[in-house]
């Protein structure tokens, strides 16, 4: 980082749109950044099967044993996948706050344009990266910790117009298990019609929602005001019980990504709406319409004032 200050250039993952954008709100780039971690993952929860010892369900009558619902990772307990839940988190932060330090030490107030990613290591793990390009609004005093946003540079500069910045990137990981009971099984066969899965529209349901309600609590930990959501994933996969031979369990694994804002100058916001122009797509209408207005105005006596 000390080489790159000294060199005088600067480099970035923008565009020359997004460079502009950036450009036209005060700000420079200052250099692009990067942060990574690798991590094994070995304990992961989840092992258990929540609901696969709950004997008949109720499409063949009433059941010998009350059989739970979903279970989300934030709740722990039986069957949970809350240990791998935390690892992504960890990891994740891990390498945001090392782009941050990179950030820091080119003498940048915030990174922009962040993109986050995890993929397979060659010797085993994964990897978790973080890259973008740090900025700096010149004369401003140096922040006690670095802005992070994964808006892209034409967004950024929308925000920082109507009186927002961005105070850091900001995640909910949700990770929700579902046994296949009886009742699922009935309702997912070929003659039972056209008709809801009520055990997957719950599974669904509950890992979205336990997901939005992660980032809210990321968001009050940062002390920032809203967020502005850019990316939600959301993937479904299932596997064979382990608690019951033959049977199945669904997994859901539900993340919100965004970016974490604050009001700096609340005059910036509009007290009324804005001018709204119209023009007529009738070329006709306007061609006559102008061909008035100039003759009106050849008509006026020469000491009129228009």
């Amino acid at each position: 980082m000390a080489e790159i200050r000294r060199s005088g250039t600067w480099g970035s993952a923008l565009t020359s749109d997004e460079f502009a954008a950036i450009r036209s709100v005060g700000f420079d780039s200052v250099g692009q950044v990067l942060g990574a971690a690798v991590y094994n993952v070995g304990y992961t929860g989840g092992y258990s099967c929540p609901g696969g010892w709950g004997g008949y369900g109720p499409a063949w009558g009433p059941a010998r044993v009350p059989v739970p619902g979903t279970q989300v990772s934030s709740q722990g307990g039986y069957g949970s996948f809350g240990p791998l839940v935390q690892t992504m988190y960890e990891a994740r932060r891990k390498a945001i706050g090392r782009m941050v330090a990179e950030c820091d030490e080119l003498g940048g107030h915030g990174v922009v344009g962040v993109r986050l990613s995890i993929g397979p290591f060659p010797s085993g793990g994964l990897e978790f990266k973080a890259i973008g390009t740090a900025v700096r609004a010149p004369g401003a005093p140096p922040l006690q910790q670095p802005f992070t946003s994964d808006l892209s540079g034409q967004d950024f500069a929308k925000l920082v117009m109507r009186g927002w910045m961005p105070a850091g990137l900001v995640l909910g990981i949700s990770i929700g298990a579902r046994h296949d009971d009886w009742l699922t099984v009935g309702q997912t066969r070929w003659g039972s019609g056209n008709a809801e899965v009520t055990g997957y529209t719950e599974l669904v349901n509950d890992a979205r929602h336990d997901a939005r309600t992660q980032l809210r609590a990321d968001v009050k930990r940062i002390g920032a005001q809203g967020v502005v959501v850019a990316e939600m994933e959301f993937r479904v996969r299932e596997r064979e019980c382990p608690a019951q031979e033959g049977r199945r369990d669904h997994i859901v694994e539900a993340i919100n990504i965004g970016t974490a804002i604050v009001r700096f100058n609340s005059q910036s916001e509009q007290t009324g709406p804005s001018p709204l122009a119209i023009m007529s797509l009738d070329p006709q209408r306007r061609q006559a319409a102008r061909v008035n207005i100039g003759a009106n105005r050849l008509a006026l006596p020469p000491s009129s004032n228009y």
